[in-house]
């Protein structure tokens, strides 16, 4: 049977060769027509692999993101150690709850779906990835007054790897966010320079060694703040981490990941969410695009960071 021609091109148009610089971008060619961002917040992004946008998300659906946030706090307090859902600081109890980490909350709350399938933040992704947009993964990460652990310098893209470099992660705060509340910074530039190892000779520990961490420019490190409804973006490659929360307030951060729907995952670590990995706007991808830069594979097994870098079992 003789199929048609386009069956079988190649991405570029030519079925001949692969455009290789246009395998290592990390945003979509620029229509000019952008949802949310301005070309200038589009060219920061690509430049320094992360941008901050206050105040982004409406006051409406602030208050449903909080008021579903609330209601798991709620369900936590009858816990008394850690759950494959929620996971517990040290010190947790009914009447101070401490949560380091609420595990999915798209799969577990319609408003958290809805947010993350068909706000203005799919929008955001689009204006840097284009139209054909895959939803990895959510989690809501919490920093308790008065502690909060401390989130080592890492990337993201070893714990989950794709085929090319496009997935970003929207960090969205619940709650406004000053200095010294354990707030995310981010080290400008630092996805252009290379992928480290994140393992501990066969230790997987999920951070930069202490040898590849002094060698960055960790002091040009920008940690954004602002009122509730800010949100960052960052890049999969984008050296990150955050301090301990030095304020009497929690600051709980929702974190949604997506990438281009050409990037295709190497392991299987979201194929027990029922809406991990799935396309949530435009076409599927006919063909994978390649990034020729190597990818380090982390396990499988599913363990959250602070789990992963405090050592535990």
């Amino acid at each position: 049977m003789q199929m048609d021609g386009r069956e079988n091109e190649e991405p570029g148009g030519g079925g001949s060769s692969l455009d290789f610089a246009g395998a290592t971008r990390i945003v979509s060619e620029d229509s000019g027509s952008h949802r949310v961002l301005t070309g200038d917040q589009r060219q920061a992004y690509q430049r320094d692999g992360f941008i901050a946008l206050p105040g982004l998300v409406d006051k409406g659906t602030l208050e449903n993101l909080q008021n579903a946030t609330e209601g798991f706090v709620e369900q936590s307090k009858s816990l008394t150690e850690s759950t494959p859902l929620f996971d517990l600081e040290a010190g947790h109890c009914p009447e101070f709850p401490r949560l380091r980490r609420l595990v999915s909350p798209a799969d577990l709350h319609p408003t958290f779906w809805e947010f993350a399938s068909e706000s203005i933040i799919v929008d955001l992704v689009e204006d840097l990835l284009g139209p054909d947009i895959k939803f990895h993964h959510s989690k809501l990460n919490f920093k308790a007054p008065r502690g909060g652990e401390e989130v080592k310098w890492h990337q993201d893209i070893q714990f989950w790897p794709h085929t090319n470099y496009s997935p970003l992660t929207i960090g969205v705060f619940l709650e406004d966010v000053g200095p010294d509340m354990g707030n995310v910074g981010f080290i400008p530039g630092s996805h252009e320079g290379p992928l480290y190892d994140q393992y501990d000779g066969e230790q997987w520990v999920g951070c930069l060694n202490s040898v590849d961490s002094q060698a960055l420019a960790t002091e040009n490190a920008v940690y954004p703040a602002g009122p509730a409804g800010t949100v960052t973006v960052h890049n999969c490659r984008t050296v990150h981490g955050s301090k301990r929360n030095e304020s009497d307030r929690s600051r709980p951060l929702l974190l949604q990941t997506y990438s281009a729907a050409d990037a295709f995952v190497y392991t299987d670590l979201v194929r027990k969410s029922p809406r991990g990995d799935s396309l949530i706007r435009g076409r599927p991808a006919r063909w994978a695009r390649h990034d020729p830069r190597p990818c380090q594979v982390g396990p499988s097994r599913v363990r959250t960071i602070f789990e992963v870098q405090q050592r535990e079992d």
